[in-house]
């Protein structure tokens, strides 16, 4: 009948685009948003962040080869003026490294306030991908009523690679590892309340 053949068809279509999406992961890597969460707390807000980093076998290679990969997440909050431009209140930036140690074959992440290493790839990913209760750096007096825009995106920063690696990037998209930019309004949570948002939405 009709109708079977195109549900058939239908869902043909659906594996192969999953086929298409997991092999484009597999050769370019990405990068992307899971969810979202600025708490408000006793000294202020904290802010958690979900992700899903998939590394492309040049990343890969270049972690054995003794490269770094520093991986940013940056969430700030802009107050809307329309009388002057507009002006940012608040932020947080945070950018952790992940190496390959030949000697002892761990993988260790680190900042400018932890070290931690790991006995596979596979669970230092899983560490790096999620952010845990971050407090928001305040610029600016934060009013509770005011309707904030809100930017959140998550890079790999070649900014802080060998420049011989630069150079590579620049002529290669399997280096440009990036989530999309996601953005929405918001107003700020109260005592004990918290906002929450996917990266789906």
């Amino acid at each position: 009948m009709k109708w079977r053949k195109f549900i058939r068809m239908f869902f043909i279509s659906l594996l192969s685009a999953a086929c298409l999406h997991v092999a484009s992961t597999q050769v370019y890597g990405s990068i992307q948003v899971r969810s979202f969460k600025l708490a408000a707390v006793d000294d202020g807000f904290s802010v958690s962040i979900d992700s899903t980093i998939e590394l492309n076998p040049t990343l890969v290679q270049a972690l054995e080869k003794g490269v770094v990969l520093y991986f940013v997440n940056k969430f700030t909050l802009v107050e809307p003026r329309w009388y002057w431009l507009d002006k940012e209140v608040a932020r947080i930036k945070t950018r952790t490294g992940l190496r390959y140690h030949a000697l002892t074959r761990r993988y260790i992440l680190s900042d400018n306030t932890f070290s931690r290493n790991y006995s596979t790839l596979k669970d230092a990913l899983v560490a790096l991908q999620q952010l845990r209760d971050h407090p928001l750096t305040i610029y600016h007096e934060l009013k509770p009523n005011v309707q904030y825009h809100a930017t959140l995106r998550l890079w790999l920063d070649l900014t802080r690679m060998p420049k011989p690696f630069q150079v590579e990037a620049l002529g290669s998209s399997a280096w440009n590892l990036s989530s999309d930019r996601l953005e929405w309004q918001m107003t700020l949570p109260t005592s004990g309340q918290s906002f929450h948002i996917s990266g789906e939405e």
